[in-house]
């Protein structure tokens, strides 16, 4: 049977079919989210940003025959060399890179400008999954967790350095994957209870937070005196929860840029400053509670068209489906990308390798972040934090990393009954 038959016949072809639609409404809402009624220039004119988007849509796909036709055990056996190159591009970045809007983190070529922070979603997704198809993380071994926990920061730590602190956050969603492979479920409570906090002392004071914790603590120990065999580990953890409570002002106040400072506040009270900071939230919730349920109409957004909402083709296209498309249009997108996301972890369980399943279970947790905090961000549920919905915002890097992310995923998914390391 000849290659192309074979992939033909064994691609998860729903997957595509979702993949397909969302980069196709992306399209065409990054059109919408730029449409301006005095020129009327089409879709496909090249000078804005739609006619851009559509070369990128048109190397994604050049993209994604490469993937399905490369030895699918190549991206097992050089998962390392990616990752590694991927480090060395970050470092450049670094050096060579010209500040745009405050961030070093594009290479410029020519005409083209391409994020390495992007690209190193995949690499790194490639490289954890080989180490963890090389040990059992069942087994608790704290060598083992070290060495994934360096695989895992080194691409953020190097991405914070470029003021990039957006795309450095997605790297906290391994976490998922890392749980589904037999990481101890208390690292992960513990990293989700210490976000918490810190989230909750940005609300409320911080006496105040340290006062109801004291209660509630002393309050379940003396329902629970059982617990008090272990006092040494509950004085601990409660150390630990004051010690995050009092470090919250420093870190904000010291370790922050002073325009990461600005979102948080502009997430805590958007209202406290409507001109300034919190104007993109504000904003955004008017364009998105004026569409309804029906929604203004394709090309009728007003909030849109008199660019009140900044990145509208980017960060917050989520803003031009709830104006133009209202809630029916809105609960669509949310469901494809639902779809999608079970899709992937279906994928990822019938894979027949431990390399082949944790890396599906990479790619359903970077995109379920993207949508989440995309999503999140743009109704007031998250800081603004400046990443790209999946598949749907304008950039040739984001769409050619997602598309990288997926394909390798259904390149694996089409040999899964061969051999490919460790099997399940």
């Amino acid at each position: 049977m000849r290659q192309g038959d074979k992939i033909s016949r064994n691609i998860d072809w729903v997957t595509v079919g979702l993949y397909t639609a969302l980069v196709v409404l992306g399209w065409i809402n990054v059109y919408a989210a730029v449409y301006n009624p005095d020129t009327h220039l089409s879709i496909f004119d090249f000078t804005i940003n739609s006619g851009k988007q559509l070369i990128w849509i048109g190397a994604a796909v050049i993209l994604i025959i490469v993937l399905l036709v490369i030895d699918y055990k190549a991206y097992d056996s050089f998962a390392y060399l990616i990752y590694g190159f991927t480090i060395f591009l970050l470092l450049v970045t670094l050096v060579l890179a010209t500040p745009i809007k405050g961030s070093r983190s594009w290479l410029v070529i020519g005409e083209l400008r391409l994020q390495p922070a992007e690209f190193a979603k995949f690499a790194t997704a490639l490289a954890v999954s080989k180490f963890m198809s090389s040990v059992d993380l069942q087994q608790q071994n704290w060598r083992d967790h070290a060495k994934l926990s360096a695989i895992t920061l080194l691409p953020p730590l190097l991405i914070i350095l470029s003021n990039e602190t957006g795309s450095a956050l997605v790297f906290g969603a391994f976490l998922l994957a890392f749980f589904r492979e037999g990481m101890s479920p208390l690292i992960l409570i513990v990293v989700a209870v210490a976000g918490a906090i810190f989230i909750l002392t940005l609300i409320f004071p911080k006496f105040y937070l340290i006062g109801v914790i004291t209660v509630l603590l002393g309050t379940y120990l003396w329902l629970n005196q059982r617990l008090l065999r272990k006092i040494k580990l509950i004085g601990l953890l409660y150390a630990a929860t004051i010690g995050i409570i009092l470090s919250v002002d420093f870190m904000v106040n010291n370790v922050l840029q002073p325009h990461q400072q600005s979102r948080i506040n502009a997430f805590i009270n958007p209202e406290a400053d409507p001109l300034g900071d919190g104007w993109n939230v504000i904003q955004s919730k008017i364009a998105i509670g004026s569409g309804g349920m029906l929604g203004k109409g394709f090309l009728q957004g007003t909030q849109t068209k008199f660019d009140f909402v900044p990145e509208q083709s980017t960060d917050f296209i989520f803003c031009t489906i709830g104006e133009e498309h209202g809630w029916l249009g809105s609960m669509l997108l949310i469901f494809l990308f639902m779809a999608l996301l079970t899709r992937i972890i279906f994928v990822a369980e019938r894979q027949k390798s431990v390399f082949g399943r944790s890396y599906g279970y990479c790619v359903a947790s970077i995109i379920f972040f993207h949508f989440l905090v995309n999503v999140g961000m743009t109704i007031g549920l998250a800081p603004v934090v400046g990443i790209p919905l999946p598949f749907f915002s304008y950039g040739g890097s984001s769409l050619w990393s997602f598309t990288i992310l997926l394909f390798i995923l259904l390149a694996l998914d089409t040999h899964r009954k061969q051999d490919l390391g460790r099997a399940i």
